[in-house]
């Protein structure tokens, strides 16, 4: 562990607004409370990092391995039309990339989701659901070399 990811703090309105489902070989998985949509976020454990070049270059080829298998995983699990990726940082300067899972029938389609409707917390029954449906990303059994 290095002395960025030692120094690495989870920004208050992300832990505010998310439950931590796990973590990749670089960043934290972050489930969006929000039942309206999938919402995911993938956070690089690195202090101080607000934008993508921030990163080393090995370290970008990680983020980008990471989104990719995430992105793919959660379009099979939830079924998705869409998949909406992005790295905003206007209210949270942390750099995290949002992962939504869209629908034809979600109830923003097809307008972007930031903002739309007011968030709907999970039930503690939909987050183990959730848990278990990516039970695979959690324990560890993580194949990123289709990715390099």
């Amino acid at each position: 562990m290095d002395e960025l990811e030692l120094e690495f703090e989870l920004d208050p309105t992300l832990a505010a607004d998310t439950v931590v489902m796990g973590d990749f070989p670089l960043c934290r998985l972050l489930l969006m409370n929000d039942a309206n949509y999938p919402w995911f976020i993938l956070v690089p454990r690195r202090a101080g990092v607000t934008e993508i070049y921030h990163l080393a270059l090995e370290e970008r080829e990680q983020l980008i391995r990471e989104s990719s298998f995430l992105a793919e995983t959660l379009a099979d699990l939830f079924q998705a039309r869409k998949m909406n990726i992005a790295a905003l940082g206007n209210q949270v300067a942390q750099l995290h990339l949002h992962h939504v899972v869209r629908q034809e029938n979600d109830p923003a389609w097809p307008q972007p989701v930031w903002g739309r409707l007011p968030a709907v917390p999970y039930a503690e029954e939909e987050i183990a659901d959730i848990r278990q449906r990516l039970g695979r990303l959690l324990c560890g059994e993580l194949d990123f070399t289709q990715y390099q």
